[in-house]
């Protein structure tokens, strides 16, 4: 590969929750590991790789002029856009008047449910379910219906059509969360389920709020579809927010975007989000997607859904192999692992909470599942060396799933 995916880099004292924030004792991290054991960084969602150069160099090239005042988006942030759009995605007729920037998806989430829906009004979302849309919409004041995903005969997540309907229908609910691929499961949608889900959707008079900020990491034999993408209704129902900070690990520069076709839906959420005069783009976080966005990004891209889906495949593998009780479903996107461990534990004697503590102990710093809505659950980051992937699985085996 033309790219890094094996070096182990050191984060300690680099701005790193995913390392610095094991051990706080705030209950909202991983303890830290006992003596003898060093901690590998496997709970919060960013990755433990070098991102392409291209980011860096945009950056420096930009820091090098001494005036950083007010600006507004340049010309070549919205090409860099469309142009990665309509190559990674196949999109057609996107226009700079159709993207917006956000400070975050999930604060861009919430602009669009406030546009629409009033305080103490329900979202229906799928479950399992991101924390980020719990918390941001409680927080919020607004009610979460939850329509729960299941495991077909081959063990892979399906929406409950029948299910969401009836929801949508008993609840007179009107703002629907679509996650494509869907976070933490893994999945990514094939066309029929977008379509029968818009239609769903549609019967419903639901706007959709769709976050596509996994959509660039997709494993191989898999192929991400905007949710815009599948029909005209579709395309003018559909509030979809993307970002490269999954895509590239640039969370901590905040940046995304979102992409309206509608010019009613669009009005509203621009006019929410921008009443607070806050969700203003950082002029760095500007250049660094024009970097990302960079041919190397492209090819660095592809090369890292290679290694993701490596480490994929060998953790899945090796769960079957060694684990009996865990059961997993395979990811087709993002680089997260969301294991089920009830039979685990039930066959053991085990809580939830004894078996993500024996992981800690030995510096698995893996992340509690159930505060996303599974109960036996646990949620495991694989963007990492896959040297590092089988120090932690090979731990696993020996002190933790015994």
């Amino acid at each position: 590969m033309k790219y890094d995916f094996t070096s182990i880099i050191d984060r300690r004292g680099k701005d790193a929750i995913a390392v610095d924030g094991i051990g706080r004792g705030d209950g909202s991290a991983p303890d830290a590991p006992k003596e003898g054991f060093d901690a590998i960084p496997m709970w919060i969602a960013d990755m433990n790789f070098p991102t392409v150069p291209t980011i860096g160099e945009e950056i420096l090239r930009r820091a090098q002029h001494p005036l950083f005042g007010y600006f507004s988006p340049s010309e070549e942030y919205f090409q860099s856009i469309i142009r990665w759009q309509e190559t990674r995605n196949g999109v057609k007729g996107l226009a700079p008047e159709h993207i917006g920037y956000e400070n975050g998806v999930l604060g861009g989430v919430v602009a669009a449910v406030q546009s629409f829906a009033a305080p103490g009004d329900s979202v229906l979302l799928h479950s399992p379910t991101y924390i980020g849309f719990t918390k941001s919409l409680e927080n919020a004041g607004y009610r979460i219906t939850h329509s729960p995903l299941k495991k077909d005969e081959n063990g892979v997540w399906r929406m409950d059509f029948e299910d969401m309907d009836r929801k949508l229908k008993e609840g007179k609910i009107h703002m629907a969360i679509f996650c494509s691929p869907h976070n933490p499961c893994g999945r990514v949608w094939e066309r029929w389920e977008i379509e029968k889900a818009m239609e769903v959707y549609r019967a419903n008079d639901c706007v959709v709020i769709s976050d596509e900020i996994w959509s660039d990491i997709i494993l191989e034999g898999y192929h991400h579809i905007p949710t815009q993408s599948v029909s005209q209704d579709a395309r003018n129902r559909t509030i979809a927010f993307y970002a490269p900070s999954k895509t590239f690990n640039l969370a901590g520069l905040v940046g995304s975007y979102h992409i309206i076709y509608n010019s009613y839906l669009r009005d509203r959420v621009r006019a929410q989000s921008g009443k607070c005069h806050y969700n203003s783009m950082n002029v760095l976080s500007m250049h660094a997607l024009i970097g990302a966005y960079k041919p190397e990004g492209y090819q660095w891209v592809d090369q890292l859904c290679q290694a993701i889906t490596q480490n994929v495949a060998y953790a899945c593998g090796f769960i079957r192999e060694h684990w009996e009780g865990v059961e997993v479903s395979q990811p087709q996107g993002t680089y997260m692992l969301f294991m089920d461990c009830e039979k685990w534990c039930r066959q053991h004697g085990k809580t939830i909470e004894e078996l993500e503590k024996a992981g800690w102990d030995v510096g698995v710093a893996w992340q509690d599942g159930r505060m996303f809505h599974g109960p036996y659950s646990i949620r495991v980051n694989l963007a990492l060396p896959l040297s590092r992937v089988q120090e932690a699985f090979e731990r696993m085996d020996r002190y933790v799933f015994r």
